[in-house]
């Protein structure tokens, strides 16, 4: 068996929205590059985030 990874070891990015780190996730192998935000909740709220800064 190989070493198991750590978590501090694996890619993180930092979400848009509500500006915390969030690190790759197992289901998002296929498709790391495409992922913007760290939660359902976070993407949902892209729209909000992006009125107030026309203001």
């Amino acid at each position: 068996m190989g070493k198991a990874k750590s978590k501090s070891d694996l890619p993180s990015k930092i979400c848009p929205v509500c500006n915390r780190p969030f690190t790759w996730r197992k289901k998002w192998a296929d498709c790391w590059d495409e992922v913007k935000y760290c939660s359902e909740r976070c993407r949902r709220r892209k729209s909000k985030i992006d009125k107030q800064i026309d203001i």
